[in-house]
């Protein structure tokens, strides 16, 4: 684990969400618009979303018609519409307009699990509540032998057990990083990949 971990260093040393965004309830958006798209997508929406509500006051009067066109694009449009207004809303009401530093307040959010809500902690508050296990990290963290669960809970419970707690934040953004860079899910480039000798998948 420590081989890897400093090849990561060494690789994605500055690693961070790719995920445009200038305050917490910015990224708490972004991540729900996240799901099941790319970042590149999101970053496309979200200008013109935070231009036209830029609060959680004004999201929560946001037209849900006029939401669901801003965000069509992301996929699940509807769903996603639905969690923004509910989590909109709440932040509103609940919290005066500020997004919470808590996992369990997150996770009243309508729309929010615990990736979300690791993201947000992570990387708005710098608080290292967790592990982010989205689609990459699951990949690299199986291929690599840190986990042989399938669940996002029971491979981050792995992964919070053999990675120090105050490497989370970064680990997450480092296996994000290469698995888009280097260890794609089709094509996965093991002829170049640094972490190859550290590696029980690689050349498999």
């Amino acid at each position: 684990m420590q081989a890897i971990l400093r090849e990561l260093d060494r690789l994605y040393p500055a690693a961070d969400c790719e995920l445009d965004r200038k305050n917490p309830f910015q990224l708490l958006c972004a991540t729900i618009l996240s799901a099941q798209c790319t970042d590149e997508r999101v970053n496309m929406v979200t200008p013109a979303l935070f231009a036209r509500f830029p609060t959680p006051a004004a999201l929560a009067e946001a037209p849900r018609p006029v939401l669901e066109d801003m965000i069509r694009s992301t996929g699940f449009f509807r769903n996603k519409a639905k969690s923004l207004l509910g989590a909109a809303r709440m932040l509103a009401d609940k919290w005066a307009g500020e997004v919470p530093r808590s996992m369990d307040e997150l996770l009243e959010l309508p729309g929010v699990a615990r990736k979300t809500a690791n993201v947000v902690l992570g990387t708005a508050y710098g608080i290292p509540a967790g592990v982010v296990v989205d689609t990459h990290v699951t990949r690299l963290a199986q291929r690599l032998g840190l986990t042989r669960e399938t669940t996002p809970e029971k491979i981050e419970r792995d992964l919070m057990s053999i990675v120090p707690r105050e490497r989370w934040i970064l680990f997450s953004h480092q296996l994000i990083w290469h698995g888009r860079r280097v260890c794609a899910a089709r094509q996965p480039d093991c002829d170049v990949c640094p972490l190859a000798p550290h590696c029980p998948s690689a050349f498999g």
